[in-house]
């Protein structure tokens, strides 16, 4: 559902191809809060043009490259798009990735080579952060505000992502994830 919802509020702003509609979620770093792949991508297009939530109104063809068809999202797309959102806002759902099964039972692994690749994530997690910082000021005054705190959004949570990750990293050096000390894990600050 979040790649149709991407797909229908893209086309509000303006009919547009399914390419330019995954370069645009690219540079909004739409792809950071659902994957998107360009199979998907079209796989979805087809089925809201054969839920008469978007239409085709052009094909616009070239010598070197495939015919690429423009769409434009209809009046009943545009009321689907409405209940999806406020579906989605509603929505609250708890985040599910490999890492915290890997928690449960880091404390039995090898604690020097789990460090050493959480060495290599809180360097990915910088990067991370930097990227979306980057995406967020390179935005503002360019997209509407709500799109604005969906980048801080990716942000701020790239920046809880990376202190987290340093503060593991660092228990894992210290081979400390087997203790069962009274030592909190949380800052308080």
């Amino acid at each position: 559902m979040p790649i149709k919802l991407a797909i229908l509020g893209l086309l509000m702003e303006k009919d547009m191809h399914p390419y330019e509609i995954r370069t645009i979620m690219k540079d909004r770093s739409l792809d950071q809060n659902t994957k998107i792949q360009i199979g998907s991508l079209y796989y979805a297009v087809e089925q809201l043009c054969k839920q008469g939530l978007i239409e085709a109104v052009e094909v616009i063809k070239s010598e070197n490259r495939p015919d690429k068809t423009v769409y434009h999202i209809t009046d009943k797309g545009k009321a689907c798009f409405d209940n999806m959102l406020l579906s989605m806002l509603e929505e609250i759902e708890p985040i599910h990735t490999p890492i915290k099964m890997a928690l449960s039972f880091a404390w039995k692994g090898d604690q020097s080579k789990m460090a050493d690749v959480l060495k290599n994530r809180v360097q990915e997690a910088e990067h991370q952060v930097n990227y979306l910082y980057e995406v967020y000021t390179e935005h503002i005054g360019v997209v509407p505000r709500s799109v604005l705190h969906l980048m801080a959004a990716n942000y701020e949570h790239a920046k809880t992502e990376l202190k987290w990750v340093k503060r593991l990293y660092q228990d894992a050096k210290d081979g400390r994830l087997g203790d069962r000390s009274a030592d909190p894990v949380v800052d308080e600050d």
